[in-house]
């Protein structure tokens, strides 16, 4: 089924894209912020992509894209970047806005994160001659150090909201990597990460997730906070 892919991609866009509407919500109004996150985040992921796919770190299966490439990459690759991190980033304000009271306390929050900065660390450099583990960990111990230094705030619901987005996350990603189906739409080198799978889904691409998301939440935190001023 060629246009797997780009159904997974248009189905995780749907619903938020229709609820950016919401009266109440008016998610639009981070259409602005959150272009300029996607931007950074596809500086930072895009590279990385095309490299490991040109070192077959990790693949993908044209028995589930329409064989459209662009260095080395499907189109459908390509708009992964931009529908999956539109539907995190309305999740996490939708939660806000319905939820607002459900945050971290700062001592809370500051403890998780002095434990995941240096777990992070201690994974990626344990495992130098593992490049999806090494990269995916450093950059999650990084963008946390950061966030934990300049936007605290976000981190106090972040930490919340990120373990709902893992609902639809192992539905999405649990597809991609071959739940469900024959065979994985996106396969990955094994000797190249810790092998661990939580059910058809590498370990590292819940950090790979939690960066992801928390790049582009950054952006726009940071923007509002110089809007405001």
């Amino acid at each position: 089924m060629q246009s797997l892919y780009l159904l997974l991609n248009l189905g995780s866009l749907f619903i938020p894209l229709i609820f950016s509407f919401h009266p109440r919500l008016k998610f639009y109004n981070y259409w602005k912020p959150l272009s300029v996150g996607l931007f950074i985040s596809f500086l930072i992921f895009i590279p990385w992509d095309i490299i490991f796919t040109a070192n077959g770190i990790w693949g993908f299966n044209a028995d589930y894209f329409f064989n459209i490439r662009l260095f080395y990459l499907p189109l459908e690759e390509w708009l992964f970047f931009i529908c999956i991190p539109y539907a995190c980033v309305f999740t996490h304000y939708a939660l806000l806005e319905y939820f607002p009271e459900k945050k971290l306390s700062i001592k809370a929050t500051r403890t998780i994160s002095y434990f995941l900065v240096p777990f992070f660390l201690f994974i990626a450099f344990n495992n130098l001659d593992k490049w999806y583990t090494l990269i995916n960990f450093l950059l999650a111990s990084i963008i946390s150090g950061i966030a934990l230094l300049k936007t605290p705030e976000l981190l106090r619901s972040y930490y919340l909201t990120f373990l709902v987005m893992l609902i639809p996350f192992f539905v999405v990603n649990g597809i991609l990597t071959g739940s469900f189906i024959t065979h994985e739409v996106v396969w990955y080198n094994n000797l190249e990460n810790l092998n661990i799978r939580l059910f058809t889904i590498p370990i590292e691409d819940v950090a790979y997730a939690f960066s992801l998301i928390l790049v582009n939440l950054f952006v726009i935190e940071l923007l509002r906070k110089h809007s405001v001023k």
